[in-house]
């Protein structure tokens, strides 16, 4: 089960004008709970104004780079991401959860694989941390990045990125698209989306020759080149997605809980061996909410069906979720839910987040 460890801040970075990254001390008895896997992510939380706010955060480094970081980009009206860009310093400290999250594959040295992905924004964060560790795990695989920004001066990393270019020369290739800067080729200028992957693939890429692809970014960029990847033949299994953002605005949240409400119902949660039962009061709460109203401390992060922390399996009754982001078909079948997204369909329902 993830848990909160107060740690202090090593290092903030400045990336760039609307990005730093957090560097983490992590003291050597906590050591095996921060090893992380490429890909994975980080809930940090603290308080603001009196209000307790958690957000998560991709990690960016590799696991063999003998450091915890994540990478914070500066969102309009975001209260954490502009506390975190303007006011946090080394010395000062946080709650950060241990590393969760599933979008990675494993890695072999033995392997000789094809590797690519498709990044925009601060989306490269944990695509930066997945290749990585490609480059350093598997000395005969190769690595493709497609990476979309606005301009030159915004992207995340830029000479980090130049750096890996340098040091694995032959082995990995980086391919820049702006969308408000002209770079002399309408290939690597606008937005990367099906079309633009359909050039790729026409000129620099050959679908099936690519064992694995990785996708983060805006969810409209993500189903797109899913769904022409997925048109183009390549097995779903080779394509791993993470948004860096929930796909719900406001009004379509609303308009989901509005169809979704909750039946009367008792609900009975497992958590670290221990059970207890509470009636949900509200017919628009989810599990996660109607549990917090008690006072349980459940597991979650980001609230909005992405992040799988709150995951937990059905063992009772019935649920309905408002969006699911994160479980595979292979989880949903073996009955696993999202508490933060699931409103009960049935009199009881019973669930256990220690399965």
């Amino acid at each position: 089960m993830p848990k909160f460890h107060h740690l202090k801040i090593k290092e903030v970075r400045r990336e760039t004008d609307e990005c730093v990254s957090v560097a983490f001390e992590v003291p050597e008895a906590l050591q095996p709970e921060y090893q992380f896997t490429q890909g994975q992510h980080l809930t940090l939380k603290t308080e603001l104004d009196g209000e307790e706010v958690r957000r998560s955060y991709s990690i960016c480094a590799s696991p063999y780079d003998g450091v915890l970081r994540v990478a914070i980009k500066k969102l309009e009206g975001g209260r954490f991401s502009t506390f975190a860009n303007e006011k946090l310093k080394a010395g000062d400290a946080l709650d950060v959860m241990t590393p969760m999250g599933r979008f990675f594959t494993e890695l072999d040295p033995a392997n000789e694989k094809s590797y690519v992905a498709f990044a925009a924004g601060s989306g490269i964060t944990p695509v930066l941390s997945i290749m990585k560790a490609v480059l350093q795990r598997e000395p005969k695989s190769e690595f493709t990045l497609f990476y979309g920004n606005r301009r030159a001066d915004t992207i995340i990393f830029h000479e980090e990125i130049e750096g890996l270019k340098n040091e694995y020369m032959g082995r990995l290739s980086v391919h820049h698209v702006l969308s408000r800067e002209l770079q002399g080729s309408d290939l690597f200028s606008g937005r990367i989306d099906g079309k633009k992957l359909g050039a790729f693939c026409d000129r620099l890429i050959d679908p099936e020759e690519v064992d694995e692809y990785f996708l983060c970014g805006p969810e409209a960029m993500i189903h797109d080149i899913r769904d022409t990847l997925a048109g183009m033949g390549v097995d779903k299994k080779k394509i791993h997605f993470e948004l860096f953002v929930a796909g719900l605005n406001g009004k379509t949240q609303k308009k989901k809980k509005a169809e979704a409400q909750s039946v009367a119902a008792t609900i009975r949660i497992t958590l670290d061996g221990n059970s207890f039962e509470f009636p949900l009061t509200s017919a628009e709460d989810t599990i996660l909410e109607a549990a917090q109203k008690v006072g349980a401390n459940l597991p979650f992060a980001c609230k909005g069906g992405v992040c799988c922390t709150c995951r937990a399996k059905l063992l009772e009754g019935d649920v309905e979720m408002e969006a699911n982001y994160a479980l595979e078909p292979d989880e949903l079948e073996a009955g696993y839910i999202l508490t933060c997204q699931s409103h009960p369909k049935t009199g009881r329902v019973v669930v256990d987040f220690d399965s």
